[in-house]
């Protein structure tokens, strides 16, 4: 979607009879057992069959947010470089 210009329509894919018309809506999910709503919502509605297409982007950064690791730090392990092993017992012999 683009705020360059708002009065962008696009022919309906679902019903080939209504235009998809750009507005803010209320976006439902759910993350496990709980309903999310997000009010104002980006999507393209048809003004004769109400099909939705939600924004790409806008469900892309909304699925970051909703991930249950967000805000987290990455835990990646650290990789060294091998050491040989030292060994407990003398090697010397006597």
């Amino acid at each position: 979607m683009t705020d360059k210009n708002p009065d962008l329509t696009l022919p309906c894919n679902e019903c080939q009879a209504g235009q998809m018309h750009r507005q803010f809506i209320t976006y439902f999910t759910w993350l496990g057992d709980e309903l999310i709503t997000v009010m104002n919502f980006p999507a393209w509605v048809c003004d004769v069959c109400g099909k939705r297409e939600y924004d790409p982007q806008a469900v892309s950064r909304l699925n970051l947010l909703l991930n249950p690791n967000a805000g987290r730090p990455s835990r990646t392990p650290r990789i060294t470089p091998h050491q040989p092993r030292k060994s407990a017992r003398p090697t010397s012999l006597e």
